[in-house]
């Protein structure tokens, strides 16, 4: 058996440095290294939580993403989720500079909320927090999870 002591990064295809970099910086991540051999970029938020930005996508579906946005369901990872104190705070940080939630915020029956977004090249993002005793009423627009929406 492989023992796994933590999850250590997350490699994202994006199709543009700039714009990719300055949509994560809004999530918190700055630029610890450029790689000079290979067309990566590592990111680190407070936290340590590590992105690497791989800039080499190419938009072939016209601004969609293949594991999200078509018909057929293809193998592959469709979503990374962080995990978030305040879940009301981050709706508003998201409003505040124009990104749009594509989903949520929704409950899953199991104690947390969740809201869903996308990167600039439609990567999909969830931001998850536990729910304190009485705090639903507080989240607005709060439903319950609706996997074909």
């Amino acid at each position: 058996m492989i023992s796994i002591d933590r999850f250590d990064h997350i490699g994202i295809r994006i199709t543009q440095r700039q714009r990719a970099l300055d949509f994560y910086a809004l999530l918190g991540f700055t630029v610890t290294l450029e790689v000079d051999f290979d067309a990566v970029i590592v990111l680190k938020n407070a936290q340590g939580i590590e992105l690497n930005l791989i800039v080499n996508g190419v938009d072939a579906l016209d601004s969609k993403n293949i594991l999200m946005d078509v018909a057929q369901k293809y193998p592959g990872i469709t979503h990374v989720a962080f995990a978030v104190k305040d879940i009301n705070a981050c709706m508003d940080h998201l409003k505040e500079h124009r990104i749009p939630i594509t989903q949520g915020p929704v409950s899953f029956g199991d104690g947390h909320v969740s809201i869903f977004l996308r990167d600039p090249d439609r990567n999909t993002l969830e931001l998850r927090s536990r729910l304190q005793s009485g705090q639903e009423a507080s989240i607005k627009g709060l439903s319950f999870y609706d996997p074909k929406a």
